[in-house]
This record gives C-alpha cells, structure tokens and sequence, in this order.
C-alpha cells in the first residue's frame, strides 16, 4: 500500500478477505456437499455396475454350460437314430430276425423321445440364461451410464468452484440429478 491510497490486491490476498467477511463460504460449502454426496451416490452405482457385470458373465456361462449339454443331448438322440436305422436295415436283410428288430427300433424310439425332451429342457435353460445375462448387462449400461453422468457432475462441480460461474452450478446440479434419475431407472430394471 502505498501512502496515495493507492491498494494493490494479489487474487490470494482478495480470496482470503472475501471469505474473511463471509462471502463464498456457503457457496463453496453446499458445492463440496453435493460433491462428497454426488461422489456417495456414484460409488454405490458403480458397485451396482459392477455386481452387475458379474452376473451377466455368470449367467453367459451358466447358458454356455446348458447349451453344450444340449448339444451332447442332440449327438446321443443322433447315435440312436442312427442306431434306428441300422435296425430297420437289419431288419430288411434278416427277415428271420424280423421280431428282434422290431422290438429293437420300438426301444430305440422311445429312448430318442427321452433324449429328445431332455435336449429341448437343456435348450430352454439354455435360452433362459442368455435372456437373465442380456437383462443384467442392460442394466449394467444403465448404472454405468449414470456413474458416468454423476463424476461429469463432479467434475462440473469442480470447475464451478474454481471459475466461480454460476451457470456451470446449473450445469453441475443437473448432471447430478440426470445421473440419479438413470440410476433409479437402473433400480428399477428400465
């Protein structure tokens, strides 16, 4: 200070009397509160992500396994139809053993039928699980988008306190309620 009244502030010197005389205090006070809960909420999305994730990866498997029974099912209903066959064929060239071969092809019949309705279960299991995995991966986007849209809010609240724009306050108090309200759609499987 010179002795003309002339006063020369530096930004940190005018910082700290403005919040000497209270000015910016509740500002900065209800920005870092919505950040630390914003940061609250995002961490418990993020969880939810994730657990979700998981899921759908257990669940793909879970109906990888099913389908190869499936399949196995299939290649055991083909080895007795081809087995079918080869009684039916028998039976033509050995008409003396007609009796036998048709008692055979009867049993071979009744136990592709078995085979048969156990493969189609396998399948629909199968198909159950992919139909779980593909739900639970949706709503993985659905807590990953709105994890997503609560750290931007963070960031925005970052970038607020330090510009000190009003309207990026606006921006920043919007993002978070957009990522709350993808969050409570993930909740709610939508």
């Amino acid at each position: 200070m010179s002795g003309h009244g002339f006063h020369v502030h530096g930004p940190h010197d005018h910082e700290l009397e403005h919040a000497a005389q209270g000015h910016g205090g509740e500002h900065t006070n209800s920005i870092a509160m919505f950040t630390a809960i914003i940061a609250t909420v995002g961490a418990l999305f993020g969880y939810m992500g994730g657990a979700t994730q998981a899921n759908a990866g257990l669940y793909k498997n879970n109906a990888a396994i099913k389908k190869t029974e499936a399949s196995n099912q299939w290649n055991y209903y083909q080895a007795k139809s081809s087995k079918q066959n080869l009684s039916e064929l028998a039976m033509e060239l050995t008409p003396a053993k007609k009796d036998f071969y048709q008692d055979e092809i009867k049993r071979y019949k009744g136990e592709k039928a078995e085979i048969k309705a156990a493969a189609e279960k396998l399948e629909a299991e199968s198909k159950h699980w992919d139909e779980q995995s593909d739900e639970q991966m949706h709503q993985h986007h659905r807590w990953a988008q709105a994890t997503t849209v609560l750290q931007v809010a963070i960031a925005m609240a970052a970038i607020a306190l330090l510009s000190k724009k009003k309207w990026l306050e606006f921006v920043m108090y919007g993002a978070g309620a957009v990522g709350v309200v993808v969050g409570v759609l993930a909740a709610l499987h939508i």
